[in-house]
């Protein structure tokens, strides 16, 4: 069975005990998560498409850590004129086991 959510503004294809890495959730380690913006489910004899959710569907999952994203480096730079900025970011992001699909 797989199914296609939308959290944090992304879409995510997803089956039983896939793990996620997505946007920052404000939840703990080791707690429930449910999302409930379902796209798409599919089992093996038939799919069921929202437009643009399905009512009543739901995916549940459990969050695993809190995390930081790969650095990214922003550099400004103007030519002859010794002008230079370097700055860097981390994206908060939070990993997920996905546990069911409803």
């Amino acid at each position: 069975m797989q199914a296609v959510i939308e959290t944090g503004g992304k879409q995510y294809l997803v089956s039983p005990k896939d793990k996620l890495i997505i946007e920052k959730l404000t939840a703990q380690e080791g707690d429930t998560v449910t999302f409930d913006k379902v796209l798409l489910v599919a089992s093996d004899d038939s799919v069921n498409l929202g437009k643009p959710y399905l009512s009543g569907a739901k995916v549940t999952g459990k969050v695993l850590k809190q995390q930081k994203g790969e650095k990214l480096v922003v550099f400004k730079y103007r030519a002859k004129s010794r002008y230079r900025r370097k700055t860097g970011h981390r994206q908060q992001q939070t990993v997920v086991e996905i546990q069911s699909i409803a």
